[in-house]
Protein backbone atom coordinates (compact mmCIF):
# COMPACT_ATOMS: atom_id res chain seq x y z
CA UNK A 1 0.00 0.00 0.00
CA UNK A 2 2.81 2.43 0.91
CA UNK A 3 4.55 1.54 -2.34
CA UNK A 4 1.39 2.36 -4.37
CA UNK A 5 1.03 5.70 -2.58
CA UNK A 6 4.66 6.61 -3.29
CA UNK A 7 4.23 5.71 -6.97
CA UNK A 8 1.09 7.86 -7.21
CA UNK A 9 2.82 10.85 -5.54
CA UNK A 10 5.81 10.41 -7.84
CA UNK A 11 3.55 10.40 -10.88
CA UNK A 12 1.92 13.63 -9.70
CA UNK A 13 5.33 15.25 -9.27
CA UNK A 14 6.09 14.58 -12.95
CA UNK A 15 2.62 15.60 -14.13
CA UNK A 16 1.88 19.12 -12.79
CA UNK A 17 -1.47 19.41 -14.59
CA UNK A 18 -2.81 16.40 -12.68
CA UNK A 19 -1.46 17.82 -9.43
CA UNK A 20 -3.22 21.12 -10.06
CA UNK A 21 -6.46 19.35 -10.84
CA UNK A 22 -6.32 17.77 -7.39
CA UNK A 23 -5.42 21.02 -5.59
CA UNK A 24 -8.11 22.52 -3.43
CA UNK A 25 -10.31 25.07 -5.19
CA UNK A 26 -9.48 28.73 -4.70
CA UNK A 27 -11.63 30.40 -2.06
CA UNK A 28 -14.84 31.84 -3.47
CA UNK A 29 -14.78 35.58 -3.96
CA UNK A 30 -16.60 37.38 -1.22
CA UNK A 31 -19.50 39.68 -1.93
CA UNK A 32 -18.71 43.39 -1.76
CA UNK A 33 -19.13 44.94 1.65
CA UNK A 34 -22.53 46.54 2.17
CA UNK A 35 -22.66 50.32 1.77
CA UNK A 36 -24.32 50.67 5.17
CA UNK A 37 -23.22 47.97 7.56
CA UNK A 38 -24.02 49.64 10.90
CA UNK A 39 -27.78 50.18 10.98
CA UNK A 40 -27.51 51.90 14.35
CA UNK A 41 -25.80 54.81 12.55
CA UNK A 42 -27.36 57.13 9.97
CA UNK A 43 -24.52 57.53 7.47
CA UNK A 44 -23.18 54.90 5.05
CA UNK A 45 -19.76 53.55 6.01
CA UNK A 46 -17.61 55.60 3.62
CA UNK A 47 -19.00 58.89 4.97
CA UNK A 48 -18.61 58.18 8.67
CA UNK A 49 -15.63 59.52 10.60
CA UNK A 50 -14.62 62.03 7.90
CA UNK A 51 -14.70 65.70 8.86
CA UNK A 52 -17.18 67.96 7.12
CA UNK A 53 -15.72 70.64 4.89
CA UNK A 54 -18.23 70.96 2.08
CA UNK A 55 -21.81 72.19 2.09
CA UNK A 56 -24.23 70.44 -0.27
CA UNK A 57 -27.85 71.33 -0.92
CA UNK A 58 -30.69 70.47 -3.30
CA UNK A 59 -33.25 72.84 -4.72
CA UNK A 60 -36.15 72.35 -4.53
CA UNK A 61 -36.32 69.80 -1.79
CA UNK A 62 -38.96 67.92 -1.59
CA UNK A 63 -39.32 66.96 -5.29
CA UNK A 64 -42.53 65.69 -6.91
CA UNK A 65 -42.88 63.90 -10.26
CA UNK A 66 -44.04 65.92 -13.26
CA UNK A 67 -45.07 64.71 -16.70
CA UNK A 68 -42.00 64.55 -18.95
CA UNK A 69 -42.79 66.31 -22.26
CA UNK A 70 -39.65 64.78 -23.81
CA UNK A 71 -40.98 61.25 -23.14
CA UNK A 72 -44.78 61.10 -23.39
CA UNK A 73 -46.17 59.04 -20.52
CA UNK A 74 -42.92 59.36 -18.58
CA UNK A 75 -42.16 61.45 -15.52
CA UNK A 76 -39.31 63.60 -14.24
CA UNK A 77 -38.30 64.86 -10.80
CA UNK A 78 -36.56 68.21 -11.40
CA UNK A 79 -33.97 69.55 -9.00
CA UNK A 80 -30.46 70.92 -8.88
CA UNK A 81 -27.61 70.03 -6.54
CA UNK A 82 -25.00 72.55 -5.38
CA UNK A 83 -21.74 72.30 -3.45
CA UNK A 84 -19.42 74.81 -1.80
CA UNK A 85 -16.00 74.16 -0.22
CA UNK A 86 -15.91 75.72 3.24
CA UNK A 87 -12.47 74.85 4.69
CA UNK A 88 -10.06 75.47 1.80
CA UNK A 89 -9.65 75.00 -1.93
CA UNK A 90 -10.34 71.28 -2.46
CA UNK A 91 -9.87 68.65 -5.17
CA UNK A 92 -12.89 66.36 -5.74
CA UNK A 93 -12.05 62.68 -5.25
CA UNK A 94 -15.52 61.08 -5.42
CA UNK A 95 -19.13 62.01 -5.92
CA UNK A 96 -22.32 60.00 -5.85
CA UNK A 97 -25.43 59.06 -4.01
CA UNK A 98 -27.09 56.40 -1.94
CA UNK A 99 -30.79 55.75 -2.24
CA UNK A 100 -33.29 54.57 0.37
CA UNK A 101 -36.47 53.15 -1.12
CA UNK A 102 -37.08 50.05 0.97
CA UNK A 103 -36.57 48.57 4.42
CA UNK A 104 -33.04 47.55 3.37
CA UNK A 105 -31.90 51.15 3.98
CA UNK A 106 -29.07 52.87 2.12
CA UNK A 107 -28.07 51.22 -1.15
CA UNK A 108 -25.31 52.44 -3.46
CA UNK A 109 -26.96 54.35 -6.29
CA UNK A 110 -24.71 56.55 -8.44
CA UNK A 111 -20.93 56.94 -8.55
CA UNK A 112 -19.30 59.69 -10.59
CA UNK A 113 -15.64 60.03 -11.42
CA UNK A 114 -13.92 63.34 -10.67
CA UNK A 115 -14.05 64.07 -14.43
CA UNK A 116 -17.80 63.41 -14.54
CA UNK A 117 -18.27 65.62 -11.48
CA UNK A 118 -16.26 68.41 -13.15
CA UNK A 119 -18.50 68.31 -16.21
CA UNK A 120 -21.85 67.98 -14.41
CA UNK A 121 -21.11 70.65 -11.79
CA UNK A 122 -19.34 73.01 -14.24
CA UNK A 123 -16.23 72.86 -12.07
CA UNK A 124 -13.05 72.87 -14.20
CA UNK A 125 -10.72 70.04 -13.21
CA UNK A 126 -12.91 69.19 -10.19
CA UNK A 127 -11.12 71.94 -8.24
CA UNK A 128 -13.47 73.55 -5.71
CA UNK A 129 -12.46 77.12 -4.85
CA UNK A 130 -13.25 77.92 -1.22
CA UNK A 131 -16.54 79.83 -0.88
CA UNK A 132 -17.61 79.35 -4.53
CA UNK A 133 -20.83 77.41 -5.30
CA UNK A 134 -20.83 74.86 -8.13
CA UNK A 135 -24.18 73.52 -9.37
CA UNK A 136 -25.40 70.42 -11.19
CA UNK A 137 -28.35 72.31 -12.68
CA UNK A 138 -30.30 69.41 -14.16
CA UNK A 139 -29.81 66.67 -11.56
CA UNK A 140 -33.07 65.06 -12.62
CA UNK A 141 -34.53 61.64 -11.92
CA UNK A 142 -36.57 60.03 -14.72
CA UNK A 143 -39.20 57.29 -15.03
CA UNK A 144 -40.28 55.84 -18.36
CA UNK A 145 -43.93 55.39 -19.28
CA UNK A 146 -44.19 51.81 -18.01
CA UNK A 147 -42.28 52.32 -14.75
CA UNK A 148 -44.13 52.47 -11.47
CA UNK A 149 -43.53 55.78 -9.73
CA UNK A 150 -41.95 55.36 -6.33
CA UNK A 151 -40.71 57.74 -3.72
CA UNK A 152 -37.32 57.50 -2.14
CA UNK A 153 -34.71 59.49 -0.33
CA UNK A 154 -31.28 60.03 -1.87
CA UNK A 155 -28.17 60.97 0.08
CA UNK A 156 -25.80 62.81 -2.25
CA UNK A 157 -22.17 63.12 -1.18
CA UNK A 158 -18.89 64.58 -2.34
CA UNK A 159 -15.45 63.67 -1.01
CA UNK A 160 -12.59 66.11 -1.63
CA UNK A 161 -9.05 66.59 -0.36
CA UNK A 162 -7.03 69.67 0.50
CA UNK A 163 -3.45 70.47 -0.56
CA UNK A 164 -2.12 68.48 2.43
CA UNK A 165 -4.09 65.37 1.40
CA UNK A 166 -6.73 65.58 4.17
CA UNK A 167 -10.09 64.19 3.04
CA UNK A 168 -13.37 66.02 3.72
CA UNK A 169 -17.01 65.18 3.10
CA UNK A 170 -20.18 66.99 2.25
CA UNK A 171 -23.62 65.42 1.98
CA UNK A 172 -27.27 66.37 1.57
CA UNK A 173 -30.53 64.46 1.59
CA UNK A 174 -33.18 64.90 -1.10
CA UNK A 175 -36.71 63.60 -0.83
CA UNK A 176 -38.41 62.43 -4.03
CA UNK A 177 -42.11 61.61 -3.74
CA UNK A 178 -44.20 59.15 -5.77
CA UNK A 179 -47.33 61.30 -6.20
CA UNK A 180 -47.60 64.61 -8.00
CA UNK A 181 -47.77 67.65 -5.73
CA UNK A 182 -51.28 68.61 -4.76
CA UNK A 183 -51.80 72.36 -5.03
CA UNK A 184 -54.51 74.08 -3.04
Amino acid sequence: MTRCLLLALGALAFCPAAAQAQAPAAPAQTAPAPAWSDHSRLLPDELRRLPGGLTLWHSPNVVYPEPNPAAPGGHVWKHSTSVRAEVADLQVMACGSYIWYSAAGWQTNIRQTPAEFAELFNCPGGKLKQGVAYTFVRNYRYADRGQRLYGGDALWFILAKDAQGRLYKGYALIETEAEAQVTK
